[in-house]
């Protein structure tokens, strides 16, 4: 049941969460209002515990100062099964595979999963926390999507939302004159991410070709074959996502004189698509398309201009996925 295999999908959200927060400044000016310094806050991963007991166990180390502040850190602290964006767990999708140009893999469905971060803000000055913290807040409402390429093998890319669920501040500061003050704003985070099983190559069960005989006579020792008729699979799809132009004008469900922003890509008796619907090339004159339109029992819509026009080819013919309702070419 259990084999080998590692997205590093908890690892990619852990980085991606931490690339929110490793660009923010803080400003000082003086009396004029003119800047004096400008500090680049440092970022690292670790608890927050961490380089509070360095300020009270290492009061002595061998430098001049024991911690630069201010200072962030976070830390992954939890995580959580979702099961609000549950889907079904036998489903499967596939998707060409990145590194061939005719395999394609498949995977099931990702699992749901809630991940769980604290930012924390420290800091010797009430002023200096409140620009990093005013600069983190005004992006959460209370989430904020990052990008994050889940499975590499696949190019499985996911818009995972960071929701801001709470914010806490404390003031450490006990005792006399030459105690150290923290200035602590601790931010909890949950990061909504999906985990992947592992992406499987598929071993596809279609015909590539079919040919059947036709013989004449009473006598099947003696039968003449008079014919065979011969089919292949052809792809009504645009599989590989080969864009060769686009449309230069708005068309209707019902047209069949389309003109295109470049043609010299395209040939007649072939097969393009427009969005789900396969059109075919009848002719071609400059950039304007001679075209049957709702082929394969696809439907013709309307499209409007700057669409993509993608040609069918015999590479998308090697990637027809088990189930496609796809149609055939045939020769006597």
């Amino acid at each position: 049941m259990f084999e080998y295999f590692y997205n590093e999908i908890l690892r990619r959200t852990i980085v991606s969460f931490g690339t929110l927060f490793n660009n923010i400044t803080i400003k000082k000016s003086d009396g004029d209002d003119n800047v004096f310094s400008v500090i680049k806050v440092p970022l690292a991963y670790g608890p927050t515990q961490k380089f509070l007991a360095r300020l009270e166990q290492s009061p002595d180390l061998n430098k001049p100062f024991a911690i630069t502040l201010p200072r962030m850190s976070f830390e992954f602290t939890g995580l959580t099964y979702d099961p609000s964006r549950k889907v079904t767990t036998t489903q499967t999708f596939t998707v060409k595979d990145p590194d061939s140009a005719t395999d394609v893999k498949k995977s099931f469905m990702p699992v749901p999963y809630n991940m769980a971060f604290e930012l924390s803000i420290m800091s010797k000055l009430n002023d200096d926390a409140l620009q990093i913290v005013e600069q983190i807040l005004p992006f959460f409402q209370p989430a904020y999507n990052v990008t994050v390429e889940l499975v590499e093998s696949i190019q499985e890319k996911r818009d995972i939302p960071v929701v801001l669920e709470n914010i806490t501040m404390s003031d450490e500061y006990e005792g006399d004159f030459t105690s150290r003050r923290v200035l602590l704003y601790t931010l909890r985070f949950t990061a909504k991410t999906y985990l992947f099983g592992p992406a499987t190559k598929v071993t596809k069960d279609i015909i590539k070709k079919a040919t059947v005989s036709y013989l004449t006579g009473s006598d099947p020792s003696g039968a003449i074959r008079e014919y065979s008729y011969s089919a292949t699979p052809r792809a009504i799809k645009n599989y590989t996502g080969d864009v060769a132009t686009t449309l230069s004008d708005d068309i209707t469900a019902k047209v069949t004189n389309i003109e295109v922003a470049d043609a010299s890509s395209l040939t007649a008796d072939s097969y393009i698509a427009i969005g789900e619907e396969e059109l075919y090339i009848k002719s071609i004159t400059g950039n304007k398309l001679v075209v049957r339109r709702g082929e394969d029992k696809t439907t013709a819509t309307a499209h409007v201009r700057g669409a993509e026009v993608g040609k069918i080819t015999a590479a998308d013919n090697a990637l027809i996925q088990d189930g496609d309702d796809f149609g055939f070419d045939g020769s006597f």
